[in-house]
Formats: structure tokens, C-alpha cells, sequence
């Protein structure tokens, strides 16, 4: 067995951790919404259609916000479509995945669901065949208490309180040819901008995310966000990332998509503190990276014009579980600059979560990693001193066989310590010094691992790839040892004596 040490020194504390960094996505792709979210004849259906069983599994994530309604979705979707009585609601095409939306789940629902989910909306406005003057009539229904026409007809279908929603994005990924209407950054930045302007003047508290980058591999990356950020410096408080990574039979490179993602994380960051400088600015535009997940781009090719077909719906293995963990350790550990993140998505299409239609629901083996971290990476997050081995990667070169995460609750008196293993033949002994914390119990420690990496979840067997608690020696100290079985996730929680 190899040797590793991580030292954790309180003066090493990173940020705050804003709890928004376990956000989520809900948008109108195959079966997120029909028959995931929201199934009215299912026999655990609330009043208003909403899958109870679905809900009990997203409130166990803890996640604090979702994105919604979209998604390359948002692009040709006009929202008045979505309220008023469902009976008089048009039936359109959806241009984004082919199919046919019946508007039957739109804003009103999203508004009562995220309520029961216990969440909130991060709401995103149509910058492609939409308008700015249709985006503020939107903010207007949204969160105006009465008065108006907008306001007034939310109450007159059935909602009196405003929906108040505080994060507004806008647009989605508009430098995408696969976008409805795709644009230039110079149009995008004027477009955007001038529709922060109202957004901001019918809400002043509201926060507003301008669309970065759709990848970093699109040709355009990073002017992009240069010139994005110059038109909207002024109007917004964050500029979108999106990234996702696949396993294309290199498992060394699969599994530092951490290291990708940090990377592409600090140009974005490096952008956007240019831009600050160029206007002289004081404020520093945050990231939001409101979509990232493990997607490998199966089952995309549907028959056309289908209401909810199947899209995306991956069957994800131990090993994609791995490497989510990394992923949430790279997020949270950039808590100074990634004030919001949004697992994409939440149910069906590329979920931790799947349906059955009129069936059950299965927790695959990505909802474990992300269950840990949302529960309890609370409070503070730490730089980890890690001296460990390094592992070869094709694409990166030489890089740390360990991936790490340290938070910290005040407020509960409790520490996290999160670590994934990436060396595939080794386990190591990490030797682990929290002394600046002061005398610390262990009470809990939780590893995913096993002997088939290609493992998965299904209906027939939902237990087949879960954390399991190791045995806990009643110690109480402030070093401890910690075993690392190769391809390994752990999280070991502590409680302040």
C-alpha cells in the first residue's frame, strides 16, 4: 500500500461556500418534465401532477436551486404557451429535440413544484427567437404583486403571491449553431444587455447570469466571453459555464475531467477579471456553471415529433460516479468565483434520477457523490496541502492521484472531507492532519468502490452500486489514517469535541 499526506491549516480557507453550487436543471428535454417530474396519472401524483416519489428523492439531493426551462429548449419556447387553463394551451413544435411540446407543465407549475421540491428557481428568458420586451412582461407575471397586466393575469390563473424569483438568466449557450437562432457575441452582448436593463428595472434585487461559452472547444472560445462581458460588465452578476465529459475508453483521462474542468474554470475566471479591469469596475462578475454532468450522447436520435420521447437517458456506472466526485470536489473547492453550479439535469435526460412511467424511481450511482457533497460540503471550504504520487494522463501529463475537498460547518461544529482515489492499481494509506481544528471525532465514513467499474444501477437491482459505511474505530484525535482502496470515492465526516 502507498503512502499519502494532506494537510488541511485553517489559514488556507478558500470562501464561503454559497449553498447555490447544488443547483440543479429541469428543462423541457425527453421525459424531464412528462412522466419525470410531473405525471398526473401516476399513482404517486399529488393533486397537481407532481410525482411525490420523484420529490422525496430530490429533496434528499438538497438542492437549492434549479435552472428551468431551459436548455437549448429556451431558445424557441415562448412562455405565454405554458399558463392559463390547460385546455386552451397550444400544442407546438420544439425545435430543439424534435418533439411536441403540449405546454401542459409551464411557469405557474414549475413555481408550485420548486415549493414542494424545496428549492427555487434560477429562470432563464428566450434570447434567441425571443425579445427583451417579452422577457420583461416575464419578470412582470413573475414578480409583480398586482397592478399590471402581467401580475394581473398570474392572479387571475390562480396565483395572487408573486413567484419572486431571484435569478434570471440570459438566454442559453447562443453561440451554438444548434441554437434557434444562434447569434454573434456583438448581437448577443447588445440583446443581452438590453434586456438587463429591464429585467433589473422591473426587479432591482433580482441577479442576472449572461451566457458564457457553450464549450471551450467552440472556435470562438474565449473572445466569446470577452465580449459578452464588455457589453454587460455594468448589468450582470455572473457569466454561465457549461462543460461535460464522456468516457471514451481512456479510463486516466476519464477520470481527471477534474483537472479539465479547473482548468477551463480559471480561463473563464482570468476573462472575466480582464474585463473588470478594462472598465475600471469594482464588482467581480461571478461564475455560474449551470450545467456540467457526465453525458455520453446516447439514445439523441428519436423518431421526429414525439410528445416526452426517451432522450439521454444514460445508465451511468461506478465509474462516472468517480468522476462526478472529482468534479464536485473542483466546483466547491472554486467556491471563491463558483457562486452557482447546476447538475444537468435532475431527472431522465443525463440524471442522477430516472422514472419508470407509471413506475418507480432508480437512484443511479452518480446521485450517491452528489447526495454526500450537497448534504454536508456546507459552510467553509479549505485548500488541502495533498503530497501524493502523480498518475500519467495522455491529455494532461502528470498530474495528483488524489482529488480532494475539505469543508467546514461552524455553525454545526462539524468538518467534511471528501477524496477520490484515481489510481487504478493502488490503494493508499493517507495520513490526514486536521490539528488546526482542535480534537475531532470521527462519525462517519462512506466509500463507493468495486471490483467491476462498469457496474450500474437498474430497476432489478438498485443496490448495486451504493457508498458503503466502513467500521469506525471510536478514536478521537487530530490525525488520522485513512485507506484508500484504488479506484475509490470516500467522504469521512468529523464532529468538534
Amino acid at each position: 500500500m502507498k503512502n499519502a499526506n494532506c494537510l488541511v491549516n485553517k489559514n488556507y480557507r478558500i470562501a464561503d461556500i454559497d449553498e447555490r453550487v447544488y443547483g440543479s436543471f429541469i428543462e423541457h428535454m425527453g421525459r424531464a418534465v412528462y412522466t419525470g417530474i410531473y405525471e398526473p396519472d401516476h399513482q404517486e401524483a399529488d393533486e397537481q401532477g407532481f410525482r411525490k416519489d420523484v420529490i422525496q428523492a430530490i429533496n434528499e439531493l438538497n438542492v437549492p436551486i434549479v435552472r428551468y426551462p431551459g436548455g437549448n429548449f429556451l431558445s424557441g419556447y415562448d412562455w405565454k404557451d405554458g399558463i392559463g387553463p390547460k385546455e386552451e394551451r397550444p400544442v407546438r413544435l420544439d425545435y430543439a429535440w424534435f418533439s411536441i411540446e403540449d405546454n401542459s407543465f409551464g411557469i405557474d407549475e414549475f413555481a408550485d413544484w420548486s415549493k414542494k421540491a424545496k428549492t427555487e428557481g434560477m429562470i432563464a428568458v428566450n434570447l434567441g427567437t425571443g425579445t427583451p420586451a417579452e422577457a420583461g412582461q416575464l419578470i412582470e407575471y413573475c414578480n409583480i404583486e398586482k397592478g399590471t397586466h402581467w401580475s394581473d393575469l398570474r392572479r387571475k390563473n390562480g396565483h395572487e403571491e408573486p413567484h419572486n424569483f431571484k435569478v434570471w438568466c440570459l438566454g442559453n449557450e447562443m453561440d451554438g449553431p444548434w441554437q434557434t437562432c444562434q447569434l454573434t457575441a456583438e448581437d448577443y452582448g447588445k440583446k443581452a444587455k438590453e434586456t438587463a436593463k429591464i429585467l433589473k428595472w422591473v426587479d432591482p434585487d433580482i441577479e442576472l447570469v449572461a451566457c458564457g461559452s457553450s464549450s471551450k472547444e467552440m472556435p470562438t472560445f474565449p473572445e466569446w466571453d470577452l465580449t459578452v462581458l464588455d457589453h454587460t460588465y455594468e448589468y450582470v452578476d455572473f457569466i454561465s459555464l457549461h462543460r461535460y465529459y464522456e468516457y471514451n475508453g481512456d479510463v486516466q483521462n476519464f477520470l481527471a475531467a477534474h483537472y479539465d474542468l479547473n482548468e477551463f474554470i480559471q480561463t473563464i475566471r482570468a476573462a472575466a477579471d480582464y474585463v473588470k479591469a478594462k472598465h475600471r469596475g469594482t464588482k467581480d462578475i461571478y461564475l455560474s456553471l449551470d450545467e456540467w454532468n457526465v453525458w455520453y450522447n446516447s439514445q439523441m436520435d428519436t423518431k421526429r415529433w414525439q410528445h416526452a420521447p426517451a432522450i439521454a437517458e444514460d445508465v451511468y456506472t461506478l465509474l462516472d460516479a468517480l468522476v462526478v466526485g472529482g468534479l464536485l470536489c473542483t466546483i466547491v473547492n472554486n467556491a471563491d468565483r463558483v457562486r452557482m453550479a447546476c447538475l444537468a439535469q435532475l431527472v431522465n435526460a443525463l440524471a442522477p434520477i430516472h422514472t419508470a412511467p407509471n413506475g418507480e424511481v432508480l437512484k443511479h450511482t452518480t446521485y450517491y457523490p452528489f447526495q454526500q457533497v450537497s448534504n454536508y460540503g456546507r459552510g467553509d471550504v479549505y485548500k488541502n496541502l495533498v503530497v501524493c504520487d502523480d498518475v500519467e494522463t495522455e491529455r494532461f501529463g502528470k498530474i495528483p492521484e488524489l482529488q480532494s475537498l475539505t469543508t467546514f460547518d461552524a455553525d454545526k461544529g462539524e468538518l467534511a472531507f471528501f477524496v477520490l482515489n484515481t489510481n487504478q492499481t493502488e490503494d493508499i494509506k493517507l495520513d490526514l492532519d486536521l490539528k488546526e481544528f482542535g480534537q475531532l471525532k470521527m462519525i462517519d465514513h462512506e466509500v463507493l468502490v468495486g471490483d467491476d467499474m462498469f457496474a450500474v444501477n437498474s430497476f432489478e437491482n438498485p443496490q448495486n452500486v451504493v457508498p458503503e459505511k466502513v467500521n469506525l474505530v471510536e478514536t478521537i484525535g487530530t490525525e488520522f489514517a485513512i485507506e484508500l482502496p484504488k479506484l475509490s470515492w470516500h467522504m469521512v465526516r468529523f464532529s468538534v469535541q
